[in-house]
């Protein structure tokens, strides 16, 4: 399979709150899912592409599988860094490698997730997401396009 990266990763910074942190003052592990989620919209806004964009073409944004690998704590008052790259395949799914970096530069944690574009009329994975992302996008660049 063929595949494609955009040539630097899309990324935001994002602030550790109190309120996301577990009664041992680690970032609850859920969270990570949760920025990396800001990031990718965050990347797809940049790109020029909102959620209303998306659904105007009758299609949805899907995870199908999402792996986290914790590498140090994060603790509130903690800034981080969430980068975003889109690996686009040849057929209905596309990855998304995404890295939490302290701002010492010591990686936090790593997204690796399995995506695609369902069509809400249809609810089947569409045949080429990145053409769907591409026709939408005013810069595709961002995503690697």
């Amino acid at each position: 399979m063929s595949q494609h990266s955009s040539p630097e990763p899309f990324s935001v910074g994002i602030s550790v709150r109190g309120y996301e942190t577990d009664s041992q003052g680690h970032l609850n592990q859920s969270v990570y899912l949760q920025y990396a989620e800001h990031a990718r919209w965050s990347a797809l806004r940049a790109a020029g592409i909102d959620q209303s964009d998306l659904l105007g073409k009758g299609v949805g944004p899907v995870a199908l599988e999402n792996t986290v690998r914790y590498r140090s704590e994060l603790r509130a008052g903690d800034e981080v860094e969430v980068t975003c790259r889109f690996v686009w395949g040849e057929r209905k799914t596309f990855r998304i490698e995404q890295t939490v970096v302290r701002a010492d530069g010591k990686v936090a944690a790593t997204v690796s997730g399995l995506g695609g574009l369902l069509d809400l009329k249809e609810r089947r994975m569409v045949e080429d997401p990145k053409e769907y992302f591409r026709a939408l996008a005013s810069d595709p660049r961002v995503l690697g396009l």
